[in-house]
């Protein structure tokens, strides 16, 4: 597994760990989890792979991407 792919397991995982909480809670706690615990050069690495790797985030990771960024 690459970087790139282990960033978006990552956030995939975040994902999960968050669903139950519900979409509402769970999207800006996705954002939140990521800003804080994700360095700059992580969250810069994983937004400029999103295009490519859009279609394996998981659509909670889809939607917190806006509060990320």
């Amino acid at each position: 597994m690459n970087t790139d792919e282990k960033l978006v397991a990552q956030a995939n995982q975040i994902a999960a760990f968050f669903a139950v909480q519900g979409e509402t809670r769970a999207v800006p706690a996705i954002a939140d989890h990521i800003k804080k615990f994700w360095d700059p050069g992580m969250r810069h690495k994983f937004l400029a792979l999103l295009p490519a790797a859009e279609p394996n985030l998981h659509p909670l990771v889809r939607k917190a991407v806006p509060l990320i960024r």
